[in-house]
């Protein structure tokens, strides 16, 4: 039986060494080249100077999206509920599908840094002003500290499996990496190493599935196909039923059909990043111009839903096989991904997804600094504090603040120590908002409050449910966590007709330079020169690119479990969708 997790690994080949030696000083040689040219101006630091090609954006929001967190969040889920629990993140295929034909063209339109500079150009007066401030300060700080200190903590594991290395020094060895690397290029940095990083990680991940399901435990193929009808049916299915395989003593509000209804019907429009997020919105508003900031999110949905995930599925359900007591490797779910690398891998290989768990990491928090860092220079500082200062002094304290922002991510990442729970927790705080974000783009009448008590209805719903649960000595679960959205829904709503409009002038100038779909009859009968497309063919692209993406991912997943009659059909319904959004789009794309 394989040694215990806590059991130190013998060091690295010296071939091994040399790979990830290789792969730092590439990636130092990188951030180096582009220092001068992210020095020159906010623009080129945070966005680029709005000069990324769809190829390289596209590539840079998957590589974010897949951390050293990604493989080991799935893996636990996996083995504990099996496939279907992925409806967490897959869910937002639905809302991706949207960012592509919708909000992708929206935000490339208004040339902004951060997402929140966009508050003081739909909204007016010194509401907006609260709301930039705030929303600039709480993502960039507790928000992105749960985040980034899931990612690191994360690597940890990886360290401690790989060296048997404490975690303490982990997390510094970490952070250190990612800072001084983020610090010197910016986002030209971040883009051009996320398209190498993307590449080796998601090579790494192919080879270690190749590696396991050949290796004589599973007997290649054939052996895994045979094996996997041993384990739980549970852990293969890739929707839930009412029943689950669960007790009905369990109850509907604790099942898991209960969590899968939540993941495929709610979270998508609810959550904070339901007109895009953050650093997708960065990567947006970073591209040559509309057409590629369309190109890029679409080559992002693609690889994030049908490419890159099956081979982190293929490889928890050979841990399953291999290792069906956790208890026998110290209880982590999460951390059976790592040793599945520690105990089939050779030298190379094993140095190899070494670098690949280190350019996932870096590709992530590289861009969470960053992007936590323009919300802090660009809507606080340059906002509120020094408004006139050379562009040298304000990529200076944008620095600063990627140092800031990395010494306390560091020490967040103590506190967690189950990556899902915290995808979840993270979810709920943020539950509610997402409604007024998409329909602030559609209605003229959303105003700076509607936003403004969204977020303060959520914030207030999540905490007070978290004090009454820890009083009463039971955990959060996602059956209070779902109280917050239509708390935050009624709240909004209501607030929204006590309170004015936005000024007509405000309305006017946001109407002529995004030009939006939806509900504008204010700004629109002052300009009536400007011409908008019809909005229902978006709403057939969207279904057909919805189609493309949930038959392509489905399609390729049954056949890889050899399912081949069902995994056709999917493939093939998906290549049919997806000719037929590409012809509807051609013209636009041109």
């Amino acid at each position: 039986m394989p040694e215990s997790i806590e059991t130190a690994l013998s060091t690295l080949s010296p071939l091994d060494w040399a790979i990830v030696a290789g792969y730092l000083i590439l990636s130092l040689a990188i951030g180096i080249y582009f220092t001068k040219r992210a020095s020159g101006s906010m623009s080129s630091y945070f966005v680029s100077g709005r000069s990324l090609p769809w190829w390289i954006l596209g590539t840079s929001m998957v590589a974010t999206t897949f951390a050293a967190d990604t493989p080991l969040a799935v893996t636990g889920w996996i083995r504990t509920d099996g496939i279907w629990k992925n409806w967490f993140w897959w869910n937002y295929l639905f809302s991706h599908v949207f960012i592509v034909l919708v909000f992708a063209r929206l935000w490339r339109r208004a040339e902004v840094i951060t997402d929140n500079e966009l508050i003081e150009i739909r909204y007016s007066g010194r509401p907006a002003a609260f709301l930039r401030g705030f929303k600039a300060f709480y993502f960039s700080t507790l928000f992105n500290f749960i985040v980034m200190g899931w990612v690191i903590s994360a690597m940890a594991k990886v360290f401690k499996v790989f060296f048997g290395v404490d975690t303490t020094i982990a997390i510094v060895i970490c952070i250190s990496i990612a800072f001084f690397y983020t610090m010197m290029s910016g986002l030209w940095g971040v883009a051009i190493t996320d398209f190498l990083q993307y590449f080796i990680a998601l090579f790494g991940t192919i080879i270690l599935a190749w590696v396991v399901i050949g290796s004589p435990e599973i007997g290649g193929f054939s052996g895994f196909i045979d094996k996997i009808g041993e384990i739980d049916e549970k852990h293969i299915s890739f929707f839930m039923t009412p029943s689950g395989g669960e007790p009905v003593s369990a109850g509907f509000w604790d099942s898991s059909f209960f969590a899968f209804l939540v993941y495929v019907s709610i979270i998508w429009w609810s959550s904070h990043n339901a007109d895009g997020g953050g650093y997708f919105i960065q990567r947006i508003n970073s591209a040559k111009n509309e057409r590629h900031a369309v190109l890029g999110t679409a080559w992002f949905a693609i690889n994030h839903y049908i490419l890159r995930l099956w081979p982190w599925i293929l490889v928890a359900l050979a841990s399953l096989i291999i290792y069906p007591r956790v208890q026998d490797f110290g209880g982590d779910n999460e951390a059976m991904y790592i040793v599945v690398i520690r105990d089939f891998l050779g030298p190379g290989l094993k140095g190899l997804l070494f670098v690949s768990f280190l350019a996932a990491f870096m590709s992530t928090l590289s861009t969470q600094l960053n992007w936590g860092a323009s919300y802090l220079m660009n809507d606080i500082y340059r906002r509120f504090i020094k408004k006139d200062a050379s562009e040298s002094h304000y990529i200076l304290i944008a620095r600063l603040c990627t140092l800031v922002l990395t010494v306390l991510a560091g020490y967040f990442a103590f506190y967690i120590t189950n990556i899902g729970k915290a995808w979840i927790f993270l979810w709920a705080m943020s539950a509610g908002v997402g409604l007024v974000l998409i329909l602030r783009w559609f209605w003229w009448r959303i105003n700076a409050w509607s936003e403004i008590s969204a977020l303060a209805a959520s914030l207030s719903t999540i905490l007070i449910l978290f004090i009454y649960t820890k009083s009463q000595g039971v955990s959060l679960e996602l059956k209070h966590q779902i109280i917050v959205i239509p708390v935050s829904i009624v709240v909004w709503i209501v607030v929204t007709f006590l309170t004015k409009p936005e000024p007509n002038d405000t309305l006017s100038e946001f109407y002529k330079r995004v030009r939006p779909w939806g509900w504008w009859k204010p700004a629109s009968e002052m300009h009536p020169e400007i011409v908008r497309p019809q909005f229902m063919p978006v709403i057939y692209n969207w279904l057909l690119g919805v189609s493309f993406l949930f038959f392509g991912m489905i399609g390729v997943g049954k056949m890889l479990l050899s399912n081949y009659l069902f995994g056709t059909v999917c493939l093939v319904v998906s290549v049919i969708s997806g000719v037929l959004v590409y012809r509807r789009m051609r013209d636009e794309l041109r």
